[in-house]
């Protein structure tokens, strides 16, 4: 052997023994994962099955290409994984197709773009200050840089998606793809409706289900796959699974969709995250999984309830799915010092901007609010009453360090009764 070259006992040491300092900073994630309220409601905890999929040595594999179609040999055994996964999804979900190779939420809606646009056309997106997402046609991101954005909102008197508003806007622009979907709209969309809007003008109905994925798997939110063209998911959040993404669909789309995923924005896809997403859609096929998406919703409906009752306003007045945004200035604060506010007592949360927000981007009349992630840990609609107790006390004494002190510790004292990754930690 080589002097240069690693012995074996060198490639197989541990972590902890490689890179301390790195082992550390994990250490301490874990810690604050374990012992705060993640609220975040984009994020989730995966199961030990997905962590291990994860860093498998599939993560050693390149595999340019669709399965049978690879332009690297030894791919038999990913071909399998990738086939196994596509298969999965579409079980769960009763796509036709499924392509499992975008890296993320962003790069699978990239891809649809790819697939039926050209620079300069026209699509309809919601906008993204009144609960839209980025790639949805944002100025700043690539679809709002290379394609002329229709966007479409919410009604003021009541902070809902106008069906009116959205087929009189397809008429009148006739644009080439409609999305329908969002980061930060709490009820129902009614796919029906830009199903008939994009049946008017001749428009692909993309549905971005990102944050919806794992209710519509559950069958705690409407499905938009009998309805839209295409639908795009991050597979994090509500599914519970890797950092990733994923497309589905009809069939006939299928061929435009694989070309502008793979070489039209990626190379080699990620095999050991493929096969997470395996792990996951298996996780999401059980029975668990649907109690687990209704228990979600119904947290988040009590949590809502609660800060209502403790001065807060929710936008929308409420929710039908697993976040909400509240507006926090009734309680005397902006969405900056907000989510400041409750990082300081271990609640995870975010600024966010509300409807006809009067405050910049930067600091927001609103927080961002879900259920997620306690939900995976246990907690239930008694928690969610606790939970509240918890981000009113804190915001209401936002310049208290004696107060705060005190929520964190009653933060704490909760999280302690939901064991999470405890057994990951070394003393």
């Amino acid at each position: 052997m080589s002097a240069s070259t690693p012995s074996y006992e060198a490639r197989t040491r541990k972590l902890r023994d490689v890179d301390p300092e790195v082992f550390g900073l994990i250490q301490r994630e874990t810690e604050r994962q374990e012992y705060g309220l993640e609220m975040i409601p984009s994020e989730n905890f995966v199961s030990e099955a997905v962590l291990e999929a994860m860093g498998s040595v599939l993560t050693n594999k390149y595999a340019e290409g669709q399965p049978g179609k690879r332009y690297y040999g030894g791919c038999h055994v990913v071909d399998d994984v990738e086939n196994l996964a596509s298969a999965r999804c579409c079980e769960l979900f009763g796509a036709e197709f499924a392509n499992m190779q975008p890296h993320s939420g962003v790069q699978a809606n990239q891809a649809v773009f790819e697939a039926f646009l050209k620079p300069g056309d026209t699509f309809m997106g919601l906008r993204l200050d009144q609960g839209g997402h980025l790639s949805h046609g944002s100025p700043v991101n690539f679809s709002g840089m290379h394609y002329k954005v229709v966007g479409y909102g919410v009604r003021e008197a009541d902070c809902l998606i106008d069906p009116d508003e959205v087929l009189s806007l397809a008429r009148q622009h006739k644009p080439k793809l409609i999305i329908a979907g969002a980061s930060a709209y709490a009820r129902q969309f009614d796919w029906k409706v830009f199903r008939q809007a994009a049946d008017e003008v001749g428009a692909i109905f993309l549905a971005d289900i990102a944050h919806y994925a794992g209710l519509v798997a559950g069958g705690a939110y409407p499905s938009p796959v009998p309805y839209a063209d295409i639908v795009t998911t991050t597979t994090h959040k509500t599914l519970r699974g890797p950092r990733s993404g994923m497309i589905m669909g009809r069939a006939a789309h299928q061929k435009a969709i694989n070309k502008a995923v793979f070489p039209g924005l990626q190379g080699g896809p990620h095999m050991h995250t493929i096969a997470a997403k395996a792990v996951m859609f298996k996780e999401a096929l059980t029975p668990d999984f649907k109690r687990y998406a209704q228990q979600t919703v119904d947290n988040a409906r009590a949590l809502a309830a609660a800060l209502i009752k403790g001065g807060l306003k929710i936008v929308s007045g409420g929710t039908d799915s697993h976040l909400m945004l509240v507006d926090v200035r009734p309680l005397g604060v902006t969405g900056k010092v907000g989510e400041e506010t409750l990082d300081r007592v271990g609640i995870t949360a975010n600024k966010n901007s509300i409807p006809f927000d009067p405050q910049p981007f930067t600091i927001c009349s609103g927080v961002r609010l879900g259920t997620p992630a306690l939900t995976t840990r246990g907690m239930g609609t008694k928690e969610m009453e606790q939970v509240a107790a918890f981000i009113v006390e804190a915001l209401q004494n936002s310049g208290n360090d004696a107060k705060l002190k005190s929520v964190t510790a009653g933060v704490q004292e909760l999280s302690r009764k939901f064991p999470l990754y405890k057994h990951r930690l070394v003393s």
